[in-house]
């Protein structure tokens, strides 16, 4: 079911406040119905060389761009699961910005770094290495969008190039862990064995020895029937490999170690104005208890809701990544409106 924006949305900010129009929102729904029925400009994947790690991107690259959107995933950070949010945004910006989504280094379908695995902090520095290496020499503003823990690592990226990021959108973010969480416990405990970990992982690989019709039907089985072909693919031909688990457990480990620290609320208050989060209803990687402590720590900061029951993997399904997209656009429309004016 596509999204009834007029009762999910609402941008405070210290800044701006943003309510929608009736006639605005029916607008808005109609772009929706068209964005998912016609053709629109493909993502192009491309592998790149960040600091001598082959990394997985996805790109479209506008004729005239006024800004760039860099995209940061989640964990697993495979980029194609991604790809129907990438050419959303692209749609609803207008064709004005160049949009590159970056995956997490051996999150990928070839075991390119040969076995070696990666902590949270070493998947921070190959995304600022990317900035510094691949966008240093842009003259447009690079607009940060992060997913979950993508969302943590955006954070600190903006720390270390605030010259060059003039916007930062954290999308369900996990920024700290939750108490509550069983699966967070559960993950956890797994993680940090080893035995255990390997143990998935070549569970999970095993299955990528099945015919890939086989595969594409477990994955829809078990993980998701109403999941985008884009994302059954991602999962057949990314998650059934044994670097990519494992990488995804143990960059997990050191997300728990280093998420068990509060945020860093000074910088964020100190450039709140250049901050938005967006949460679910019921995302135990992000609760609505993050919600408030945000709130609390950083008075009048923008963050929204997210009440159509997309979930935290929005970007399994087309109805969540188009959604997202609208969302992730208003935002980023209303922050340059604003800059602009300044």
């Amino acid at each position: 079911m596509l999204p009834r924006l007029a009762h999910s949305l609402l941008f405070p900010s210290a800044a701006f406040s943003t309510r929608f129009s009736a006639k605005y929102l029916i607008k808005i729904m109609n772009l929706d119905n068209n964005l998912l029925t016609k053709a629109r400009r493909c993502a192009n994947f491309r592998l790149c060389n960040v600091s001598s790690y082959t990394s997985e991107i996805l790109e479209i690259q506008a004729k005239a761009p006024t800004l760039h959107v860099l995209f940061v995933p989640g964990n697993p950070g495979v980029i194609l699961f991604y790809k129907d949010f990438v050419e959303f945004l692209y749609e609803l910006l207008g064709g004005t910005a160049n949009i590159t989504a970056i995956g997490n280094v051996s999150h990928s379908r070839k075991d390119w770094e040969h076995g070696r695995l990666f902590s949270l902090q070493e998947q921070i520095d190959h995304k600022i290495e990317f900035i510094r290496e691949e966008l240093q020499n842009i003259e447009i503003p690079i607009l940060l969008v992060g997913h979950s823990i993508g969302s943590y690592i955006s954070i600190e990226m903006f720390k270390k190039c605030p010259e060059k990021v003039k916007y930062c959108v954290g999308l369900y973010p996990f920024l700290t862990l939750n108490p509550h969480s069983t699966t967070q416990l559960v993950i956890g405990k797994i993680a940090k064995s080893e035995v255990l970990a390997a143990a998935l992982s070549y569970l999970i690989a095993s299955l990528g020895f099945l015919p890939v019709q086989v595969l594409r039907l477990i994955v829809r089985k078990f993980l998701g029937k109403s999941w985008s072909a884009n994302a059954v693919e991602a999962a057949c031909s990314h998650l059934a490999k044994y670097h990519t688990m494992r990488n995804v457990l143990y960059m997990a480990m050191t997300e728990f170690r280093k998420l068990s620290e509060a945020p860093d609320w000074t910088f964020i208050r100190e450039r709140k104005a250049q901050f938005t989060f967006l949460f679910g209803v019921d995302d135990h990687w992000g609760p609505l208890q993050l919600l408030e402590e945000i709130s609390k720590q950083v008075p009048g900061i923008a963050v929204s809701i997210e009440r159509e029951n997309h979930t935290h993997g929005f970007c399994c399904t087309e109805a969540g990544s188009l959604w997202v997209a609208q969302h992730v656009a208003n935002l980023i429309k209303n922050q340059m409106a604003y800059t602009t004016n300044q």
